[in-house]
Parts: C-alpha cells; sequence; structure tokens
C-alpha cells in the first residue's frame, strides 16, 4: 500500500487544513446562532419564519441531539462528545482525502458546538444544557451543531459505501480484497481518473 503524502508532507497537512477550517466555521456558526438565539428569544415562544415550516424556537436540552435524551446524562453526552474530538484529531493524523476531511470537520465543528455549550452554560461545568432552536414540521428542536453532525454522518457513511478511505486509498473489487492508492495512475488509467475524481 503506498503512503498518499510527498517528501513534505504537504498532501496531508493540506487535509487537515480543510478538516480545521471545516470545524471552525461550523462552531463559529454554531456558537453565534445560540448567543443570538439567547439574546433575542424567549425560552417556549416560537417564532414563526415560514409559516408552518420553519420556527425559531429556543428551548435548552440537557439531553443529546435533536433534544433527545434526559436530564441526569448530561455528563455522560459531554464525556461522548469529547472522546468523539479526540477520536478525530488522532484520525486527522493519517487523513489524505478532501472529502473525509470535510466529514470530518463537520462531525468535529458539531461535537465543539454542543461541547461548548456543555462546558459554558449553566447549570454548570460538564452539566451545561445545550441551546436548541431550529423547528420543523414533525422533527424534535435542533440547532445548527446537530444539523453538521448529521451531514458528516451522512457524509462518512456514503464515502465507506463508494470504497473511499480516509488515508485516501480506494477500495476496488472488495471481494478479492484489492485496495488502490487514489493517487494511483500510471498502469490504470481509467482507475487511477476514476479514483481522483471520487476523492
Amino acid at each position: 500500500m503506498t503512503a498518499i503524502v510527498d517528501e513534505a508532507g504537504g498532501p496531508a497537512r493540506r487535509r487537515v487544513g480543510v478538516l480545521v477550517t471545516t470545524a471552525a466555521l461550523v462552531w463559529a456558526a454554531d456558537v453565534i446562532s445560540k448567543v443570538i438565539v439567547v439574546a433575542t428569544l424567549s425560552e417556549n415562544a416560537p417564532v414563526l419564519v415560514i409559516g408552518s415550516l420553519l420556527r425559531l424556537d429556543y428551548i435548552r436540552n440537557p439531553g443529546a441531539a435533536f433534544s433527545l435524551g434526559a436530564d441526569g446524562y448530561t455528563v455522560v453526552f459531554t464525556l461522548i462528545a469529547a472522546a468523539v474530538i479526540i477520536a478525530i484529531l488522532r484520525m486527522a493524523r493519517t487523513l489524505a482525502s478532501r472529502r473525509w476531511a470535510v466529514a470530518l470537520g463537520l462531525l468535529l465543528g458539531g461535537a465543539l458546538g454542543n461541547l461548548t455549550d456543555r462546558i459554558a452554560r449553566s447549570p454548570g461545568p460538564l452539566r451545561g444544557w445545550v441551546v436548541d432552536f431550529i423547528q420543523l414540521p414533525h422533527w424534535p428542536v435542533f440547532n445548527l451543531a446537530d444539523s453538521a453532525i448529521c451531514c458528516g454522518g451522512a457524509l462518512m457513511v456514503l464515502l465507506t459505501v463508494l470504497g473511499l478511505r480516509p488515508d485516501g486509498q480506494v477500495e476496488r473489487g472488495r471481494g478479492a480484497g484489492e485496495t488502490r492508492s487514489a493517487d494511483t495512475g500510471g498502469g490504470e488509467p481509467s482507475g487511477g481518473a476514476g479514483a481522483e475524481a471520487i476523492r
């Protein structure tokens, strides 16, 4: 299996840069939106934005994403979020796929957004309640961090189904256990072009 890093390590750094940039944008958007919501809306006083299709409904959630879970498990959810962040940062060391960098960046930014609430908001560190405010019909109230986590997770599933791995390798003929580098060209023009396109 070939490493997808040049002598200076350039491509690997670029992938980590994509991950960090994506995560930072998601985290900033989530934090800013929550600050605005807390400053301008009242709890449990929905504001219609697009009729009954979209409402802003500010609630404080002690549970998991999309207002799931119950009070009493807040510290558990905080520790899970911290574990997810650590796992993503460890994976970043071998990250060589732009699409995986975006997917992990969405997941990381969303986890950081909700973890910020857990740490900084009342009733106290590690027990803080998350601010949720986006309400769609027949759907739990959520926030931008929740959306990023779901989008990142869905993209990860898609990339896995397509056979693209975080290290940039593209799996071909899974039954035969064949694996090719996404940067490989040479003797297999069509496969190399397809691999680069999927990356």
